[in-house]
């Protein structure tokens, strides 16, 4: 901690401001001589850093109180005293403008914080004088709002930064929807958006963890409109939902508004009958949904091309999301991806109708590590000066080509949207990190891992040299359906 001492003469203030700015401008000066060390181009030059003791230097500052011309007084609803920090004005005043302004009459002021940031508040001053800071899961929004608040703008950005590279990470009670919250909050854009994606991709470890029961309704209706979500089925999200739904006890509208947003066409009429039977929360809405059961119970008994004459097919509700179950897809673990060319072949359902419950879809899939497009190709010239120039192996790019075995009469009025997950091994976990989506008018994804390097075994794509990969094939009816995301 701090020492705690009583406000300093003015002569001491002027001394402690003039030590600092001696060990700033020593700092600088030692910047500008390693700059025109490194443009004199002589051999002799040599560079002398010293940075990492002027550093220590300025811990001992804060750590000490030497010379300090300014306390800060930090109070907090959740202590009788207040925490003191004996700092210095041109430090603070340095890294914060807010901190400029109240420092210009005055040399101590007292600040209210609430708990959680009060508890980080010297590790929040100890960045303001040596530029970095240790951060643990649970510290991330506390420092956030220090930094928001004071205006250090370079700790706020690190801060955020920290976020989005640290969804995976492990934790008690979870924390990407308390990430996606808080940024909601402030009005963080692309945090909200990264903690959205993240969840929208992992779903169904969400769905099982303790997080899923602080999920707010404005997040679990986006959660709802979207077809990108991975998860086992349809069933899996609808158990989910129910659970959130017996816990938090919303108002009948909201109830209402998230039940609908379950696409019923896709679980089977099996399920359906059991939901119906045993559901309380269904029970207990079941006027709101009874269109929709209806209809989902009519798709599954009548062919898709005569049940598209009667209805709508052009929305969300028959649109698959991205389900996990085998009769969507497979999984493809690729060891040594970089060594050569690979293929598989698995089997789908034709499409969720039960009408279609017996058919089945074959598709082959080839795998290229370095496939090179036409226009990289070398070109063989019958001339003498002809010269070929020489292909790189780091020309080419992944490729994945996905086809169907065969062609067949039960394709009419259905079109396939074939996506690939690619999963990654993050803080320990594997997550689903990148998505590659493309339609039937096309067998591979143009930018499938476009800027992957799997030559190297400690690539990001790669887990124990191995790439992950889960294929999912979604029958669409009508190519003209658009997805809602």
């Amino acid at each position: 901690m701090s020492r705690l001492t009583g406000n300093r003469p003015a002569a001491a203030r002027r001394w402690g401001c003039a030590t600092t700015a001696f060990l700033l401008l020593l700092l600088l000066l030692t910047a500008q001589a390693a700059q025109r060390a490194d443009l004199s181009g002589d051999t002799t030059a040599a560079t002398i850093n010293h940075s990492l003791t002027l550093l220590q230097r300025l811990q001992e500052l804060l750590q000490n109180g030497n010379s300090s011309d300014t306390v800060l007084r930090v109070r907090s609803a959740a202590a009788e005293e207040a925490k003191v920090f004996h700092t210095h004005q041109l430090l603070l005043s340095l890294q914060s403008e807010v901190f400029e302004s109240l420092l210009r009459n005055q040399s101590v002021i007292t600040l209210h914080e609430p708990p959680e940031t009060a508890a980080l508040f010297e590790k929040f001053i100890r960045y303001l004088y040596c530029g970095g800071v240790s951060i643990l899961l649970h510290q991330a929004i506390p420092l956030h709002q220090l930094a928001s608040k004071y205006r250090v703008w370079g700790l706020q950005r690190g801060v955020a930064d920290y976020m989005r590279s640290h969804l995976a990470s492990e934790s008690s009670q979870g924390h990407v929807v308390t990430w996606y919250h808080y940024a909601v909050r402030i009005g963080d854009a692309a945090l909200q958006e990264t903690c959205l994606q993240f969840l929208a991709w992992n779903l169904s470890a969400v769905l099982g963890s303790a997080e899923w029961g602080s999920v707010s309704v404005e997040l679990l209706l986006l959660l709802l409109e979207r077809s990108d979500l991975v998860l086992h089925s349809e069933l899996e999200l609808y158990t989910a939902v129910e659970g959130w739904l017996s816990r938090q006890q919303p108002e009948g509208p909201v109830a209402e508004r998230v039940l609908r947003a379950i696409r019923y066409p896709m679980i089977a009429p099996s399920q359906l009958f059991r939901l119906q039977a045993q559901s309380a929360v269904l029970a207990r809405h079941r006027a709101a949904v009874q269109d929709l059961l209806f209809q989902a119970f009519q798709f599954h008994a009548a062919s898709p091309l005569h049940f598209a004459k009667y209805f709508d097919v052009n929305c969300s509700m028959f649109l698959p999301r991205n389900y996990l179950a085998s009769s969507w897809g497979s999984q493809w673990v690729i060891n040594n991806p970089a060594r050569d060319d690979r293929s598989t072949s698995f089997q789908t359902q034709l499409g969720p109708s039960s009408h279609d419950a017996g058919k089945r879809v074959t598709w082959n899939v080839l795998f290229s590590p370095r496939w090179l497009p036409v226009s990289l190709r070398p070109v063989y010239s019958d001339s003498v000066s002809g010269a070929i120039q020489p292909v790189r192996i780091e020309d080419g790019r992944p490729r994945l080509v996905i086809t169907p075995a065969t062609s067949s009469p039960d394709f009419a009025g259905v079109s396939f949207q074939k996506t690939v997950l690619v999963g990654v091994r993050q803080q320990g976990r594997v997550v689903v990190k990148h998505v590659y989506s493309f339609h039937q008018s096309s067998d591979e994804a143009a930018d499938f891992l476009a800027h992957a390097d799997l030559q190297k075994r400690t690539s990001e794509y790669l887990i124990d040299n191995s790439l992950h990969l889960h294929i999912i094939v979604k029958p669409v009816y009508h190519s003209l359906i658009k997805v809602k995301k």
